[in-house]
């Protein structure tokens, strides 16, 4: 399986971009996406841009990706990593 992983745009070249992923740099293939500017969210496959995201979207990946990893590390506190969707499913009923 493969993951989508939200970069931030921290350097552009052409049909390239060099990317932060929580301290991880990487250049990133933009071919598919055009160039996009310096602080832009992407999210990334196998080192290619494959969708601009919006910073909103981009912390909701990076917090579900931890959640994944914090209960493949057997914690199940992860109810802070998803307070958007609790919160919403508490003002539905």
């Amino acid at each position: 399986m493969c993951m989508g992983v939200p970069m931030k745009i921290i350097e552009q070249g052409s049909g390239y971009a060099v990317c932060d992923n929580q301290g991880e740099k990487r250049q990133i293939d933009t071919m598919l996406v055009g160039e996009q500017p310096v602080g832009t969210w992407i999210l990334v496959f196998i080192d290619a841009a494959r969708e601009v995201l919006s910073q909103e979207e981009a912390l909701k990946i990076i917090d579900a990706l931890q959640a994944v990893k914090d209960v493949m590390n057997g914690s199940n506190d992860i109810d802070h990593l998803f307070a958007d969707l609790i919160h919403s499913d508490k003002t539905a009923n």
